[in-house]
């Protein structure tokens, strides 16, 4: 009786076996791609989980595991030795302007001059290869990072040039200094008027100094040439080239308003990302000024196709620091007499937001100061987004604890830049007043209020480098050295908290979370991988890790020098 038990037993047994291994065969002949192994494989899906190895077919994850495992299950007819790197869910910036990027690479870089007397050598080196007439225009001034704190008068880029106009840029992209030439050409003097949400400055005499604030710089550039075709996507290219390189898989950006209008805009995002020679993930914001544009062409919210998405309606509530023309509750401690500049007043603000939702689209609007903020939520509040859309507010700088519980009961998306950590810190505190910052640059207690929030650049703001962002994030400081300040360390996010802003917070961001952000099955083969993990180094050393390879779509779009 026992023998008999044992030879049914073993008999079912072999039958099981063969079956699995048929199971097995199968899977084999209908399975087949891509294997990549040997390496530091974080998943995102949850903090420390990491996996040996990950199985790809047609541009998606299907398996991860074992080697073994995956190599018996599926037939592997490419193969990715990661030789011992870290790979990453690919990293996505949630906010940037990617044609303006490509801008300040060809452009006069201005961003890291640390003296008045640097600049003026530039544009004068500038001066002598252009031609007369020929437009100068300067990237990224910012007088927090020059020993006089300088804002340059007209008559100082006058002697520089007085025939060819000249602008340059500040680095927050809301004001910009112009000589005498400039002036000319958009018809600005004493008589001019302040237009509607900008400034421009005048002496004591009531002539304009050649700074202009917010909506004042477009009577200016309203006047510089029309970029070409050709220039566009030049730019668009080394734009994305230069997001590659350094890790990214994709980005948000805002550009569709600047460049000659939405379709011309938009024709060069559909010729550069045609999935061939590029491919890098786009979802591209709709300024509210256009958006009307984009809708008779038939154009509406969702994806077009792999690698461009038309995302939220995009608008500005307020200005930037930097000029104190964000809007606040309260004046400037460094200048009582003002609290800054509302792009669009309350009612104005209500009436785009109800537009957006007539096209059933989300928002995403700029704020950085704290009563811009308040505007955002009271706009949102009285026209909330249709069932399943999220709305993101794009800053969050400076706020209220009061406004922050009032914001959290919304469908909103808070889109931080971790980086201005960096770069606005100690004037900040000067600007606002040590008694107004408490809630300020809040990134931890945001999280810990239960905020979905993403991380991005806001390039060429800042520079588009995602480790730089994570660096500030995790650290709260200027830079890595040893001896460098920290601001606000209760705000400081862990490495994981910071990583996942710029993957998963990006992908929840635009309602991409099943597909993206995760190294899991059923989401898109899109990785960053660096020579080191992020998890497991000192925290001064992420600014060192060096991009071994940018995938996406399974496909390596980037490959370092190591």
């Amino acid at each position: 009786m026992l023998s008999a038990f044992l030879y049914h037993y073993r008999y079912v047994k072999v039958i099981q076996r063969e079956y699995h291994i048929l199971v097995q065969l199968k899977w084999r002949d209908n399975r087949v791609g891509t294997l990549w192994y040997n390496g530091n494989i974080y998943t995102l899906d949850r903090e420390g989980e990491k996996v040996e190895a990950v199985f790809v077919e047609d541009g998606k994850i299907v398996a991860t595991g074992t080697e073994e495992k995956i190599r018996n299950q599926f037939k592997v007819t490419k193969e990715y030795n990661l030789k011992g790197n870290s790979m990453y869910p690919g990293f996505v910036d949630s906010h940037l302007h990617l044609i303006g990027h490509g801008e300040k690479l060809s452009r006069l870089d201005l961003s890291e001059m640390t003296s008045s007397e640097e600049i003026i050598a530039a544009l004068k080196e500038k001066i002598k290869v252009a031609e007369t007439g020929e437009w100068i225009i300067g990237e990224g001034w910012n007088e927090n990072q020059l020993a006089d704190r300088k804002i340059f008068h007209r008559h100082e880029l006058d002697a520089i040039s007085s025939e060819n106009p000249m602008m340059l840029t500040r680095v927050c992209r809301h004001a910009v200094i112009v000589n005498s030439k400039a002036l000319q050409l958009a018809n600005i003097n004493f008589n001019t008027v302040n237009p509607v949400g900008g400034v421009i400055v005048k002496d004591d005499k009531g002539e304009p100094t050649g700074y202009l604030l917010d909506t004042a710089q477009e009577l200016v550039k309203s006047v510089i040439p029309a970029v070409s075709e050709s220039y566009l996507e030049r730019t668009l290219n080394a734009s994305i080239d230069d997001c590659l390189r350094l890790g990214l898989v994709g980005g948000h950006s805002e550009d569709m308003n600047y460049y000659g209008g939405f379709e011309r805009t938009f024709n060069t995002f559909k010729k550069v990302l045609n999935g061939k020679e590029k491919k890098f993930r786009t979802n591209l914001l709709i300024h509210h000024e256009v958006v009307s544009d984009m809708h008779k062409l038939g154009y509406t919210f969702g994806p077009l196709n792999d690698w461009i998405d038309i995302g939220a309606v995009k608008m500005f509530a307020d200005g930037a620091l930097g000029g104190r023309t964000a809007l606040l509750s309260h004046p400037y401690n460094d200048a009582p007499d003002t609290s800054g500049v509302a792009i669009h007043s309350l009612p104005e603000l209500k009436k785009l937001v109800k537009k957006a939702r007539e096209y059933e689209m989300p928002v995403a609007i700029h704020v950085i100061g704290d009563l811009a903020f308040q505007y955002a939520v009271e706009a949102i509040e009285e026209f909330p987004p249709i069932e399943g859309q999220r709305d993101r507010l794009i800053h969050a700088q400076i706020l209220r604890e009061e406004l922050i519980d009032r914001a959290v009961k919304l469908p909103l998306i808070l889109d931080i830049q971790p980086r201005f950590v960096a770069t606005d810190f100690p004037w900040v505190i000067e600007r606002i007043g040590e008694a107004n910052m408490k809630s300020c640059y809040a990134w931890k207690t945001l999280l810990n209020k239960g905020f979905h929030c993403a991380g991005g650049s806001d390039a060429p703001i800042e520079p588009v480098d995602p480790l730089l962002g994570i660096h500030a994030a995790v650290t709260r400081k200027n830079s890595p050295s040893l001896d460098s300040p920290a601001y606000s360390l209760s705000e400081a996010l862990s490495v994981f908290e910071a990583v996942s802003l710029f993957t998963t917070g990006s992908a929840f961001a635009i309602g991409q979370e099943s597909t993206r952000g995760k190294i899991i099955e059923g989401h898109l083969a899109d990785f960053t991988v660096f020579d080191r993990d992020l998890f497991n180094i000192p925290e001064d050393d992420i600014v060192n890790a060096k991009v071994v390879m940018t995938i996406v779509d399974n496909t390596v779009m980037y490959e370092g020098e190591l």
